[in-house]
């Protein structure tokens, strides 16, 4: 079997640490685009690409995956994967991984951080020594003690922020569609509703999905407490911006924080705008919640180590579109064939028919299926023959296949 060295694209100044850490299973070409490239280039460097690194603002749509038969997957270097079509990576049987939890600690940060500032009324203050002004003044500046925070999404991040705001001395109140166990003394809240009408800080942590779009509509920032503040460094849909202004504008809330929004510049040379830049009490960052040092290092590290491991190992314990399987190392002696194929009845009887027709010993197998895509590994004993890989293509549901030796045997014909 061929043993030449995978490939990898990155581009989106993916952390440098990430080079390092793709290798650590096995030799890997890797070449980089800084910023964000333009789809027709990326396309162009994807030919030969077995992996694709990405961040937030590269698309990857069924254009680019034609651009891409080499592609066996892509890295979201980032929490999200919207940027991504999984329906038609899934189809194709590329394997999709991102890094959901390196940046919690930032994120939970960057909200910790906004809330004692909107509660100290730092903003408008801010705007007003700039332009020579003094606003020297405790008149609706509050410490966050005693007040109560709620936070919807009591996942990695919403958890995480649950236990510094406790130790700020905040009551916290959370809610979450799914049973979660509090944190310290954070109390769980029976419906979104109840935790609007409690709280003085509301801040968002859940993912973008249909149930979730414009989960803070006009009614649901009506039901707030007034005066109450809302934060938003979760996803730039959960809220209903013109909304949002609109109780801004009459008083209902004091305030806001807001780090994601619909529509993003897609480059620092295209201009930001929104209904929120007028106001004076209002937070505006530019979708930087993960953008600490440590954190990009950590989710290098994190998205890196997952694509490296399914090169060389075939695991997809962490894939977002894919049946999950972690077969670990190739033993010495051993050939790995793995299958992503289309989940249907007897599929694992033609590759087990296929491997005994070529005197192949199946050592050790394993199979998972999820809706429409199932994910074969057979490691195989004895001498492959040179067209098994093609037999192995040409099996009624097969959507793409490879061989990986041991990693004893890579490294030597490396």
């Amino acid at each position: 079997m061929p043993a030449t060295p995978f490939s990898a694209l990155l581009v989106e100044n993916v952390h440098a640490d990430a080079d390092a850490v793709l290798q650590q299973h096995g030799p890997i070409a890797i070449e980089r685009m800084t910023g964000s490239p333009d789809p027709e280039a990326i396309r162009a460097k994807l030919a030969t690409a077995h992996l694709l690194g990405i961040r937030s603002r590269t698309h990857v749509d069924a254009a680019l995956l034609d651009a891409a038969p080499a592609l066996e997957a892509v890295g979201c270097f980032c929490i999200g994967t919207n940027q991504v079509d999984l329906d038609e990576a899934s189809r194709r049987g590329v394997a999709v991984f991102n890094a959901p939890f390196a940046n919690t600690r930032s994120v939970a940060e960057l909200t910790m951080a906004s809330i004692v500032m909107l509660m100290r009324r730092v903003p408008e203050k801010m705007f007003a020594i700039h332009q020579g002004g003094w606003l020297k003044t405790a008149e609706g500046a509050y410490e966050v003690r005693k007040k109560k925070l709620g936070i919807v999404g009591y996942g990695n991040i919403g958890a995480q922020l649950s236990v510094i705001a406790s130790a700020f001395g905040m009551h916290v109140h959370y809610y979450d569609i799914e049973p979660k166990l509090a944190h310290g003394n954070a109390r769980g809240m029976d419906s979104l509703d109840a935790l609007l009408r409690e709280c003085d800080v509301v801040t968002l942590h859940v993912p973008s999905t249909a149930r979730t779009k414009n989960l803070m509509n006009a009614a649901r920032i009506a039901a707030m407490k007034p005066g109450a503040f809302l934060i938003n460094q979760a996803r730039g849909d959960l809220v209903d911006v013109d909304a949002l202004a609109a109780a801004l504008e009459s008083g209902h809330l004091a305030g806001a924080a807001v780090d994601v929004f619909p529509k993003e510049p897609k480059s620092k040379d295209e201009a930001f705008e929104s209904p929120l830049q007028k106001f004076k009490n209002v937070i505006l960052t530019p979708h930087i919640g993960g953008s600490t040092l440590e954190a990009q290092a950590a989710i290098g590290h994190d998205a890196a180590s997952k694509l490296g491991k399914y090169l060389y190992e075939g695991g997809t314990m962490h894939a977002v579109n894919f049946p999950r399987i972690d077969p670990g190392p190739v033993r010495e002696g051993r050939t790995r064939i793995l299958v992503p194929h289309a989940n249907a009845p007897g599929f694992l009887r033609r590759l087990n028919d296929a491997a005994e027709r070529a005197g192949l010993n199946v050592a050790a197998q394993y199979l998972q299926t999820e809706a429409e895509l199932g994910y074969a590994i057979a490691d195989l004993e004895g001498a492959v023959p040179s067209d098994f890989l093609d037999r192995i293509r040409a099996l009624d549901g097969t959507i793409r296949a490879r061989l990986i030796a041991a990693p004893e045997a890579i490294r030597s014909a490396a």
